[in-house]
């Protein structure tokens, strides 16, 4: 019989706390096990084994970064949009560099993967943050591209603590979404005209 209070749902919820704390691949039923304070075949009635587990962490982890980009960028538009989504990504990332890590290591497994869905959320928030750009839609995937690569990478190597020049972290950050923008506006296509 399983423990009172384990399910799927509190199961991975709990992984995914671990592997902030620990790192994502430092993450092991053992380890969970004992964090939760029961034996390690338990936790098989829950999830099928260590490679469920972190593909759950991965589909928990994006849907809570769609969540935050999107509730940051509601309302916005243009720069201001991108200066919110970009600050609400690094946010999510230094404070959950576990559940991040699962999200770029997971691979979808199928059209039914709960990951596709999730991930989709990711990519309409960061869609959300270019729309006030009225980039050519040819250039939509390029941009979309740019926008993760140069946002992961910033706060991927900040959570690492990588950035040891002694210059404030948080201007250099907000230099290089003002860099974004400036480019973003550069590429900008003029609006269609109002009918």
């Amino acid at each position: 019989m399983p423990r009172a209070g384990l399910a799927p749902a509190s199961v991975t919820a709990a992984a995914a706390d671990l592997v902030d704390e620990v790192g994502f691949d430092q993450l092991s039923m053992a380890l969970l096990a004992g964090r939760l304070g029961v034996k390690t075949p338990s936790l098989y009635k829950h999830v099928s084994g260590q490679a469920d587990l972190a593909h759950r962490i991965a589909v928990l982890g994006m849907h809570e970064l769609a969540d935050a980009i999107r509730d940051a960028t509601q309302g916005r538009s243009g720069s201001e949009a991108l200066l919110a989504g970009a600050h609400a990504m690094r946010r999510y990332v230094l404070a959950h560099p576990g559940r991040y890590a699962a999200g770029n290591a997971a691979e979808v497994s199928g059209d039914d993967d709960p990951l596709v869905p999730a991930v989709g959320r990711v990519l309409a928030s960061w869609t959300a943050m270019l729309h006030g750009y009225h980039l050519d839609p040819g250039e939509q995937v390029h941009a979309l591209r740019m926008l993760r690569s140069v946002l992961h990478g910033f706060a991927t190597l900040e959570a690492l603590g990588s950035f040891q020049i002694d210059t404030d972290v948080d201007d250099s950050f907000t230099w290089l979404v003002d860099f974004l923008d400036q480019g973003l506006r550069a590429r900008a296509s003029a609006p269609a005209p109002a009918r």
